[in-house]
């Protein structure tokens, strides 16, 4: 297998001797007749692990193979006066020995055959030179034939932990709006600091390229007004999350990813959280935590999504109902 590396904005020149220097390496290009990808980080907008550790599950998941990396162009630093070791990579000594240590990584897998293929991109979110890059980012998925990039991400909120996650959605390209808004999500008027989804869409706008963000809502509570003896409490790992957009990204995509194991890792989670919640009540007081709750609940608007082919099962079998109703078996001598 060739190994193909490429410069920033550079062509990319296909044959035995096909390189060209330093942004990205893929030694494995994608040839399935379409290609998509998603894409998370280590990153600020990660509540719920969706952006660090969904991608890594749907890499186990799916038994993607790992096929290129974006390559570090001094886009991290080891640390800042004052910081201590917050930046700094973290090292594990075995009786001295330098046994493990983790450096940023930038690495690209892929899954898929014949029609549709899926990349997913693992990354760290860049310390400095943000813009170099962004473009090494686009570049590689130019290079596979990316035709849409899907980002995720997570922001912490007050929300009912047994309902649909709320899904806010900002896109690159205006001709994307109308598909988008069959997906229920809500539109971000944020204004702010960017995270690196956020810088990216307006990257992909510059590059005429096809990029939305996901960003799903993942329960965080604050308590220090009802006088619990616990602060607050949110949710690390929200797998009901990980299946609200992976459901989408599936419509999306056409995908057929099985999500049968994130349904019941969800269903699993609600669980924990009810059993949590009843904890707090018995040692806090019942009927504070349920009026928090119930105010929540009555606050909250659901939007949940329906993928057409699950609309279109339901007419139907709604319109065979009808014509049931409508017409009555004729009974039997």
């Amino acid at each position: 297998m060739i190994q193909t590396c490429c410069n920033l904005g550079a062509e990319v020149f296909e044959g035995p001797e096909s390189w060209m220097a330093n942004s990205f390496e893929i030694w494995d290009v994608p040839e399935t007749a379409e290609v998509f990808a998603v894409a998370g980080w280590e990153q600020w907008a990660n509540a719920g692990s969706v952006s660090s550790d969904l991608p890594q599950y749907l890499v186990d998941h799916l038994e993607a193979r790992r096929i290129g990396r974006l390559l570090d162009k001094g886009n991290y630093l080891f640390q800042l006066p004052g910081t201590h070791d917050l930046m700094r990579p973290q090292i594990e000594f075995d009786d001295g020995f330098a046994s493990k240590v983790q450096r940023p990584y930038n690495d690209i897998y892929f899954v898929g055959e014949g029609d549709r293929g899926l990349v997913i991109f693992q990354g760290t979110e860049p310390h400095i030179d943000v813009d170099r890059y962004a473009q090494a980012f686009f570049d590689a998925m130019r290079h596979m034939r990316v035709s849409r990039v899907v980002g995720l991400g997570g922001v912490y909120g007050a929300m009912p932990f047994r309902r649909d996650r709320m899904v806010s959605c900002s896109f690159s390209l205006p001709r994307m709006r109308q598909e988008l808004d069959t997906y229920a999500v809500s539109y971000s008027n944020y204004k702010g600091g960017a995270s690196l989804g956020s810088y990216l869409s307006a990257t992909a706008f510059e590059r005429e390229v096809e990029y939305c963000n996901f960003y799903s809502m993942v329960p965080a509570y604050d308590f220090s007004q009802l006088n619990l003896s616990e602060q607050g409490m949110r949710v690390e790992f929200d797998f009901r999350a990980w299946h609200e957009l992976m459901r989408r990204v599936n419509a999306m995509f056409k995908l057929r990813i099985d999500l049968s194991d994130l349904e019941e890792k969800s269903f699993k989670l609600t669980q924990s959280l009810t059993d949590k919640v009843e904890q707090l009540s018995a040692k806090s007081g019942h009927e504070r935590l349920a009026r928090y709750f119930d105010r929540l609940d009555d606050e909250f608007e659901e939007n949940s999504f329906l993928p057409y082919e699950q609309v279109w099962k339901s007419e139907l079998g709604q319109i065979l109902d009808d014509l049931e109703s409508d017409n009555p078996p004729e009974s039997t001598p």
